[in-house]
C-alpha cells in the first residue's frame, strides 16, 4: 500500500512549478482556474494561461484501463489494434498485478534487456517526481532494462563536442555569458537564428526568464545580429537583424566558405590554429581542395546555398574585422550529417582566433532553450539518485523504431559496434514519442512488435491510445514537489494544489506498490514517503552549496517560503577563458588536448557519413536534390510557440493558435500563390512516407521553397490503427525522415524532410484527438 506524505503547514506563497515557469494556481471549489505568473519573473510564459485548461480536461485518463486485445489473449494479443481498440476499465489493484506478473514473465523468459524503459519527455519540472527516474529506479532494482542515451534536441551535437572539445559544456552551458557578449562583441552571428519562442521553456523550470532582457541589453550596446535562416522571425524584430535566407541544410556549405574566404585572403589567425588545435593543416587542405580537387571557395558555396558569393566573402570579412560571437541554434543539427554544423562552426570560430576570448568565440543552443547564458550561480540542484542497472545494453534515444524493428542486428554508434537488443516489454512514462519522433507510421510499425507496453500518463495522448496497459497519474498540481534547474537561480517548493484527477497516483505511488509484487519496497523507497524525499533532497543538495554564494534555509522553513532565491553569478563567465589563457596547465579533455579541427578518433572509425573534418555532406533529402523535383517544398518542423512539445495542445493558448482547428502551416505567399491556396485554407501535406492536415499561413517571413509546421500536434488518425492514414490535425512527424544522423551519433534527422502541398478538396473531417477513446 502507498505511505501518506505527512503534512507541513504551509504559508504564502503557495506556489507550483512548470517548465515554462513558477506561477501561484488559484484554485476555486477544488479547481484550478487560473494560474498566477510568478511575481518575479520579467517575463511570464502566456503557455501559463493553459494549465488550467489541460488539468481538468476530458482527455485525462479517468482510471486504470487495459487494451481489450490483450485483456482477452494475453501479452501480444491484437497488437495491430493497438490505436484502435477499446479499453477496459480495471481496478488499481488488477492493473498492478498484471503489470508485475508481466515483467516477471518478461525476465523469466527473455531477460532484463528484454525491458525497454524508454520514457524520454518533459513530464515534470519536479524534481523528485521525475518520471523517467522513478522507472528507472523501480526496474534497476528487479534487475534492469535497457535503456537510451542523448536526447532528441541535441544528440548529434552533443556527441560531436564530447569527441572534438572533450565535454558537453559548450554544448548544453554554460556559455559565454549575454553580459560578455553586451560588453565586448561587435556582431552576434545566428546560425538557425536565435527564436525567442523556444526560450520560454528549460527543464526543471524557472523562477525568471532572462533571454529577451539580455538580447535586449546586448542590441541596446550597439552589437549588430546577422540572422541566418530560412526564416526571418527566428530572430526578434527588435535585433535589427541582417537576414541571410540560405537554403535548409546549407549551412556547413556556408560556414566552409566562410572559413576558405578567411584562410585564402589572410584573415584567419594562424598562431590561435597552432597553440590551440589540432588536425587545421588536414582542414585547410580539405577547404583548399587538396582531397578532392574542389575548393570549398564562396562560388561553390553560392551554388549550394543560393547566397551570392560576394555576400558570403562580405560576411567573412565583416566577421574577422568584429569581435564576432558564432551561435548555432539546436535545430540545425536535428538533420542529415547534424554533427557536421556544429564542427563547421567551431572550425570557423577557431579560424577567426576569437575562442576564450570575452564575447568571443562560439555557443549554442542560445535561441533553444532558456537560461544557456544567464548570469547563472554556483547551485546544487536537489536531484533523486538514478539508482543502478545492471544491464549495459542501450540504444541512441532516437532509434526507437530501429530497436524494435530489428532486433539482434547490428549497428554502430560513437565508434562502438553494438546489437540491438530483442525487446519484449516497453514500458513508458513522463513522455510521448508520437510526439517526438519520427516517421510515425514506421513507428507505429515498430509499436507492433513488442508484446506489451505500459504507459502512464494524465492524459489520452496518442501513445497512451497505442499501449496495452494505461496508468493515470497526477500532475504537478496533483501532488508535492520541488522545482530546480540548473539553468535558473531560483528553487521552488512545488505545493499541491488540488487533490488528484479520477484515480490518477503519482509515479512514485505506483512503483513503490510495483516493488512490493517484488519485495524490493525497501531498496526502491528508501523507507522515505514523498515528503521524507522531499527534505532529503533539499538538504542533501544544501550541504552541497557554497555557503559564499548563498546561505540556504533549513528544508521546513524553505518550504513556508515557498522559493529559495540565489544571487547572479559576480562575474560574467566566458567558455574556454582558462584554456586560452593557458593551454599547456588547462588544455581540454580530448586526445590532443586542444580543439580537435581534425579528429584522429573518429577519422579512425571509417564513418563516411561522419570523417575527421568538418565536412559538407549531401543529405538525404534537400532542395538540391534529385527528390526535390517530386516534393518541392522544404519542411521546418520547430519547436511550438503555443505549447511544450505536445503538452496542452488542448489549452487555450494552443487552440487559439489554430487555423481551422488544424495545426498552422506557415508558407511563402509565392509558393502559396502558385497552388491556387489562400490564408486559412486547409490543405494536404504529404511526401512518401505520409499525409496530414494543415491550415494555411502565408507570409514574407520565410523563403521560397520552405514551409513551418510546429510540432506538437496531437496525432489524430482519419482511420485509427491504419498504417498510412491522414493525420487531420497536422502533426509533422507523420512526415519527417527517420534515420540517423551518422553512424557517430546516431541523432535524429527531422529537419531533412521534403514534401508537397495542395489544397484540401472537400470537407475536412472534424479533429477527434482529444476525445477519450470508447471503453
Amino acid at each position: 500500500m502507498s505511505v501518506k506524505p505527512e503534512q507541513i503547514p504551509d504559508a504564502a506563497p503557495t506556489l507550483n512549478g512548470s517548465h515554462w515557469g513558477a506561477f501561484e494556481p488559484v484554485v476555486v471549489d477544488g479547481r484550478v482556474t487560473e494560474a498566477r505568473p510568478f511575481a518575479r519573473d520579467p517575463v511570464p510564459s502566456p503557455l501559463l494561461q493553459s494549465i488550467p485548461d489541460a488539468l481538468h480536461h476530458a482527455s485525462r485518463v479517468a482510471q486504470p484501463a487495459v487494451r481489450a486485445g490483450w485483456l482477452e489473449n494475453g501479452p501480444g494479443g491484437a497488437r495491430d489494434r493497438r490505436g484502435a481498440d477499446r479499453y477496459v476499465p480495471v481496478s488499481w489493484e488488477r492493473a498492478l498485478d498484471l503489470i508485475a506478473d508481466e515483467i516477471k514473465r518478461v525476465i523469466r523468459e527473455r531477460g532484463n534487456q528484454a525491458i525497454y524503459a524508454g520514457s524520454y519527455g518533459w513530464g515534470s519540472a519536479g524534481r523528485f517526481h521525475h518520471a523517467r527516474t522513478q522507472l528507472q529506479r523501480f526496474l534497476g532494482g528487479v534487475g534492469g532494462f535497457t535503456g537510451a542515451r542523448d536526447t532528441y534536441s541535441n544528440a548529434a551535437g552533443a556527441v560531436l563536442v564530447k569527441n572534438v572539445l572533450g565535454s558537453m559544456r559548450a554544448m548544453n552551458g554554460p556559455g559565454t555569458s549575454w553580459k560578455s557578449i553586451a560588453d565586448h562583441a561587435d556582431l552576434v552571428v545566428m546560425f538557425g537564428g536565435m527564436p525567442t519562442r523556444n526560450t520560454q521553456v528549460t527543464p526543471g523550470g524557472m523562477g525568471e526568464h532572462t533571454t529577451r532582457g539580455w538580447l535586449e541589453q546586448v542590441r541596446a550596446a550597439g552589437v549588430q545580429f546577422c540572422n541566418i535562416s530560412p526564416m526571418r522571425d527566428d530572430a526578434a524584430s527588435f535585433l535589427d537583424a541582417e537576414w541571410i535566407a540560405p537554403r535548409p541544410h546549407s549551412d556547413t556549405a556556408l560556414m566552409l566558405a566562410l572559413a576558405h574566404t578567411l584562410i585564402v585572403e589572410g584573415l584567419h589567425d594562424a598562431d590561435f590554429l597552432a597553440r590551440y588545435c589540432a588536425g587545421f593543416n588536414r582542414f585547410r587542405d580539405y577547404l583548399l581542395g587538396a582531397e578532392d580537387g574542389v575548393a570549398k571557395s564562396a562560388g561553390w558555396a553560392a551554388g549550394l546555398t543560393e547566397i551570392s558569393a560576394d555576400r558570403i566573402r562580405e560576411l567573412a570579412r565583416k566577421m574577422a574585422a568584429s569581435r564576432t560571437f558564432i551561435n548555432v541554434n539546436w535545430s540545425l543539427q536535428r538533420g542529415d550529417h547534424g554533427e557536421q554544423p556544429i564542427w563547421a562552426a567551431i572550425a570557423l570560430a577557431a579560424v577567426l582566433g576569437q575562442v576564450g576570448l570575452p564575447g568571443g568565440g562560439f555557443g549554442f543552443g542560445y535561441g533553444s532553450m532558456e537560461g544557456l547564458a544567464s548570469l547563472l550561480p554556483d547551485m546544487p540542484i536537489p536531484t533523486l539518485p538514478l539508482g543502478h542497472n545492471p544491464i549495459r545494453s542501450f540504444i541512441p534515444v532516437a532509434r526507437i523504431a530501429d530497436l524494435l524493428l530489428n532486433p539482434q542486428q547490428p549497428f554502430q554508434y560513437n565508434g562502438q559496434d553494438l546489437v540491438y537488443p530483442d525487446i519484449e516489454l516497453v514500458y513508458w512514462c513522463g513522455g510521448n514519442p508520437f510526439h517526438h519522433h519520427q516517421d510515425l507510421n514506421r513507428l507505429i510499425r515498430a509499436w507492433r512488435r513488442p508484446a506489451t507496453i505500459v504507459v502512464h500518463d494524465p492524459w489520452w495522448t496518442a501513445t497512451a491510445r497505442h499501449a496495452d496497459i494505461v496508468l493515470p497519474t497526477t500532475t504537478t498540481l496533483e501532488r508535492d514537489d520541488i522545482g530546480a534547474s540548473a539553468r535558473d537561480r531560483f528553487i521552488i517548493a512545488m505545493k499541491q494544489a488540488v487533490a488528484p484527477v479520477g484515480e490518477a497516483r503519482d509515479d512514485f505511488a505506483i512503483f513503490g506498490d510495483l516493488a512490493d509484487r517484488f519485495g524490493t519496497r525497501e531498496s526502491f523507497a528508501e523507507g522515505r514517503t514523498t515528503i521524507q524525499w522531499l527534505r532529503h533532497i533539499y538538504e542533501a543538495a544544501r550541504e552541497r552549496a557554497n555557503r559564499h554564494v548563498a546561505e540556504w534555509p533549513a528544508f521546513d522553513e524553505f518550504w513556508k517560503r515557498g522559493y529559495l532565491e540565489i544571487p547572479e553569478a559576480p562575474t560574467a563567465h566566458v567558455i574556454f577563458e582558462e584554456f586560452r589563457m593557458d593551454p599547456d596547465s588547462n588544455p581540454l579533455p580530448t586526445p590532443s588536448g586542444r580543439i580537435e579541427i581534425f579528429s584522429e578518433k573518429i577519422a579512425s572509425y571509417n564513418y563516411a557519413d561522419c570523417p575527421g573534418h568538418p565536412s559538407w555532406l549531401e543529405p538525404a533529402e534537400w532542395l538540391g536534390s534529385a527528390a526535390a523535383r517530386e516534393y518541392p517544398l522544404h519542411l521546418l518542423t520547430t519547436q511550438p510557440s503555443t505549447r511544450l512539445h505536445g503538452q496542452m495542445d488542448m489549452g487555450r493558448v494552443s487552440q487559439q493558435s489554430k487555423v481551422a482547428g488544424r495545426e498552422p502551416i506557415r508558407m511563402n505567399r509565392g509558393d502559396a500563390g502558385a497552388r491556387g491556396i489562400r490564408d486559412g485554407d486547409v490543405v494536404r501535406v504529404f511526401n512518401q512516407r505520409g499525409a496530414i492536415l494543415a491550415g494555411a499561413m502565408l507570409t514574407d517571413d520565410i523563403r521560397p521553397g520552405v514551409i513551418q509546421i510546429s510540432t506538437g500536434a496531437w496525432y489524430d488518425p482519419l482511420e485509427p490503427g491504419v498504417i498510412g492514414s491522414l493525420d487531420k490535425h497536422g502533426n509533422p512527424n507523420v512526415l519527417t525522415l527517420d534515420k540517423g544522423t551518422s553512424r557517430l551519433a546516431q541523432g535524429p534527422s527531422a529537419q531533412t524532410t521534403l514534401v508537397q502541398v495542395e489544397k484540401y478538396a472537400g470537407e475536412p473531417p472534424p479533429i477527434s484527438a482529444f476525445k477519450p477513446p470508447l471503453a
